[in-house]
């Protein structure tokens, strides 16, 4: 009801129509009694009611709710009429142009048009736009919906050319906005406003699809491998710090030990081969590695005695065991 009001106070209307109209009625209905009573024969009226009927049906103009008639009476501009049912002039008036206000949508699209980085787009759009005074639709434009659609569509590749594809891809919203802020520029004085712009689709060539899919991915990888390099120092670090901590502390270092056994044990399907080592004092055994055995290996090669050979030592010099 609002936009309504509005409609009627921008735009002139028309009042003098009806009346104009019912006077040329009543005149012929008088014309048509005056010749039957005055004597004429009854075929004479036939011929004025059908001129009345004729009037009438050249007369009668209904005007929907949403929509306006612009009134011209020998091609001058008189008003708009609407809605309900009104009466014109027949041959004396016409009503050439029916506006709409309603929102209306329109789709335009900007094909092979080149951004700032002369990159080439297709870009399709849709415009929500709406008459608000009908007098200036009527007389400052000719066909406003075609001027409409013609006026967006250049308004979005002077928008395009100075957009870069990246601005275009991420923020679609700021270059609708921009769209519909240069598009109304060049039709406010036509009586018609933009509700808004929707950007669609932003269609780009398949290599630089291609293209920006493989740079996509190298980015992932480098942020991948940044990330586990990082967690290989920081592990490291908190490595050699435990290090630390198991030298200071030998105790822990057994606790350590013992716990590994006991993860190593959890699944029941590893074999685990205790051998006997120097415990240091411990009477819990310590797991030997590789490094352990090459030791005693070693050991063993430069003619330390094992301990069989101590024995037979032993029972050497005490022979009375």
């Amino acid at each position: 009801m609002e936009g309504e009001t509005h409609f009627k106070i921008s735009s002139k209307q028309y009042p003098g129509s009806n009346a104009l109209a019912v006077d040329i009625i009543v005149i012929l209905v008088l014309s048509a009694m005056s010749i039957y009573l005055t004597g004429f024969a009854i075929t004479a009226i036939i011929p004025i009611v059908f001129i009345v009927i004729v009037v009438l049906a050249l007369s009668v103009r209904v005007v929907s709710e949403w929509n306006r008639m612009a009134v011209l009476r020998f091609g001058k501009y008189k008003g708009i009429i609407g809605p309900g049912l009104k009466l014109i002039v027949p041959i004396v008036e016409r009503t050439p142009i029916t506006i709409d206000l309603r929102v209306i949508n329109a789709t335009f699209s900007a094909d092979k048009t080149l951004t700032k980085d002369n990159v080439p787009v297709d870009v399709d759009a849709i415009l929500f736009w709406q008459v608000i005074d009908p007098e200036k639709a009527v007389l400052n434009v000719q066909a406003y919906r075609d001027s409409v659609q013609l006026a967006s569509q250049t308004a979005m590749r002077d928008i395009i050319g100075k957009n870069e594809l990246s601005l275009m891809l991420a923020g679609r919203d700021a270059i609708g906005d921009e769209i519909k802020e240069l598009i109304q520029e060049r039709i406010e004085g036509w009586g018609i406003t933009a509700i808004s712009v929707e950007l669609r689709d932003v269609t780009i060539p398949q290599e630089l699809q291609n293209a920006m899919a493989k740079v996509a991915t190298s980015d992932r990888e480098k942020q991948a491998r940044v990330i586990l390099a990082e967690s290989e120092s920081l592990a490291a670090d908190k490595m050699i710090e435990a290090a630390g901590k198991y030298k200071a502390d030998p105790f822990a270092m057994q606790l350590r030990s013992l716990n590994m056994m006991y993860e190593i044990s959890l699944t029941g399907k590893n074999l685990m081969v205790f051998i006997p080592t120097d415990s240091k004092g411990f009477s819990i055994p310590t797991p030997l590695g590789v490094a352990g055995l090459m030791d005693l290996a070693n050991a063993k090669g430069q003619g330390q005695p094992d301990q069989k050979d101590k024995k037979q030592q032993g029972k050497k010099q005490n022979p009375g065991f």
